[in-house]
């Protein structure tokens, strides 16, 4: 055997031995490092170590496992809606106010009786003056002014605010504009009515004039009343209708307003139609027909 071949074995154990010596070196210097770690009280030097040696995070404290990525949980939706579903809310209620002997009593200035006025003043009316333009002109071609005395009914703001917390309020008068606008525009000084309609939106029809016609409002008469003291004026919708007493400055002794038709609107706004509560009430279709106007078909 030559010397050559002898040297090669030899110098192939000296590069295995190095290698090895290197992988000892790199071995013991991590295992520095984590050492480090954990004395500078690094939580996931831990981890790292039992990882590296071949144990799995379960041993771990719970503090120190890694967090797992958040995983999204798919949820079965039901195809029908459950049988204690609520209901849909329920729209606002509209409610439409007559305006003269309904929420007001107005009497020309010049034909008041002082003795009326006196003692509605002191019964607790509020009156007030104003002048309002007359349909009527006078010798010279100008249109008249008058002037007139107006009372409140008794609760009348209370009643207006109080309502549109839970409804859309309307005027609907039969008086013209010259003499209503300026009349309502002195009771509702904080415009809750969200409509006005005068004389030229009422409707003529056989049996009386200036009926007011709630289809000028809406075609849905589910969630809409009529508030007025004169009953013909429901006549084409009688089943919407809510009568009340005629408001008069001689009788100042009233709480229609806020005793009676207060209490029954907050009833009706809870009521998805009102007409059969209405018709059970006041039974309109019947009085239609004792004075002698057939029944109006409408159905409920």
């Amino acid at each position: 055997m030559s010397a050559a071949t002898e040297v090669a074995p030899v110098q192939q154990r000296g590069h295995a031995a190095a290698a090895a010596w290197r992988a000892v070196a790199e071995w013991l210097g991590l295992l520095f490092q984590i050492l480090l770690r954990i004395i500078r009280g690094t939580p996931s030097s831990w981890a790292q170590l039992l990882s590296f040696v071949g144990l799995r995070h379960p041993l771990l404290p719970v503090a120190a496992q890694a967090q797992p990525s958040p995983e999204v949980a798919f949820v079965q939706l039901p195809s029908e809606a459950p049988v204690n579903a609520s209901p849909p809310p329920l729209r606002r209620l509209t409610v439409v106010l007559d305006l003269d002997e309904t929420l007001v009593s107005a009497y020309e200035s010049s034909s008041l009786s002082a003795t009326v006025r006196t003692q509605a003043v002191e019964a607790g009316l509020h009156c007030f003056d104003m002048e309002c333009t007359s349909s009527e002109k006078d010798a010279e071609g100008r249109q008249r002014v008058n002037r007139v005395t107006v009372f409140e009914r008794p609760g009348l703001h209370e009643f207006l605010q109080r309502t549109s917390e839970f409804a859309d309020l309307v005027l609907f008068t039969a008086g013209l504009e010259g003499y209503a606008k300026p009349l309502v525009d002195r009771i509702d000084a904080h415009n809750r009515f969200i409509h006005r309609l005068y004389r030229p939106s009422t409707v003529t029809t056989e049996y009386r004039e200036h009926v007011k016609d709630l289809s000028c409002l809406s075609k849905d008469f589910r969630r809409i009343v009529l508030v007025d003291n004169n009953p013909y004026s429901f006549l084409l919708q009688p089943f919407n209708g809510i009568p009340c007493l005629t408001f008069l400055a001689g009788q100042p002794v009233d709480d229609q307003l806020m005793g009676t038709i207060f209490p029954l609107l907050k009833h009706l706004s809870l009521q998805e139609d009102v007409r059969p509560a209405l018709y059970e009430t006041f039974h309109m279709p019947e009085w239609f027909q004792r004075q002698g106007i057939p029944q109006v078909e409408q159905a409920l």
